[in-house]
């Protein structure tokens, strides 16, 4: 079986929990996501299973989009309400203060991960310092928020000020640090205190499904999940194609999928040594 789920992660489970039920539901071990969402996390889990595996590298760099929900006036360890507190304080901004800070953070900016995190530090990942308590200097990435913006009410509990956002991003940034950040250009401090992930690229969360739901028959097709140019495999070049060799670019494209019989065979790409060929990119049927 082959094929990807969209998954609706449930609160207070990990990615990898996900998995692994997925792997006793369909009886396969062939079972890979492609991006990871923290256990505080719910909504957009994108499952790879069987050949679709091969695909999951690509599915991980597409850009995301969350709903995000804030408290300003608390710092903890985690950078989110799971966390120890660090600090409390009374933090009242006003609706033009918050959309003036988070019309400032669309375009590109460098992010400094969370202590809390799985990146690698010589080996070693953050949160394993961060949970013996030695310090280390965590790096900077760029990231880039395509778009961010107010939605909802503002609360005010507590002197503590209460919203929630939403926001386009590119892989790899981490909505905690961005809390942190607006929180900072307030002059404040602030935590996450819930996330849905509302899409994946093109996976949106209407189209996903409850864990408790998981079945075959809820695969989405190899074919149907590539926005390439699919060509019917023809039989003068599917001995080669099955093979993996380099073939001649007749279709004048940068990726080709060969499917036969509605299935996926190849999905092929530009040679960059030569561009007047293709070479294999990824195989799901034959030699490779």
């Amino acid at each position: 079986m082959n094929g990807i789920l969209i998954i609706d992660k449930p609160k207070d489970v990990t990615s990898r929990d996900v998995v692994n039920s997925i792997v006793k539901k369909l009886h396969t071990e062939k079972v890979g996501h492609t991006g990871t969402l923290d256990p505080i996390a719910t909504g957009v889990l994108v499952i790879c299973v069987g050949n679709a595996t091969k695909l999951v590298s690509d599915l991980t760099c597409n850009d995301k989009e969350y709903i995000a929900s804030v408290c300003l006036g608390i710092n903890t360890d985690t950078l989110d309400n799971t966390g120890n507190i660090l600090s409390e304080e009374n933090s009242i901004r006003t609706k033009e203060e918050i959309v003036n800070v988070l019309d400032g953070f669309k375009g590109k900016y460098l992010q400094e991960v969370p202590s809390y995190s799985a990146v690698k530090i010589n080996g070693k990942k953050l949160y394993e310092y961060a949970r013996e308590n030695i310090k280390v200097e965590l790096p900077k990435r760029e990231v880039e928020i395509t778009n961010i913006e107010l939605i909802g009410d503002i609360e005010y509990i507590n002197n503590k000020t209460i919203f929630k956002f939403k926001c386009s991003v590119s892989k790899g940034t981490y909505i905690r640090s961005l809390i942190r950040d607006i929180a900072n250009r307030l002059n404040t401090v602030g935590i996450m205190t819930d996330l849905r992930r509302v899409r994946q690229g093109k996976f949106k969360i209407d189209n996903a499904i409850k864990l408790d739901d998981v079945c075959e028959d809820e695969l989405i097709d190899i074919v149907d999940i590539l926005d390439y140019k699919k060509v019917e495999l023809d039989v003068s070049i599917e001995k080669q194609v099955l093979n993996g060799a380099i073939i001649d670019n007749i279709y004048n494209c940068d990726y080709i999928l060969f499917i036969k019989n509605s299935e996926a065979i190849a999905l092929y790409k530009k040679y960059d040594k030569d561009n007047n060929k293709l070479k294999p990119y990824k195989m799901f049927k034959g030699g490779m």
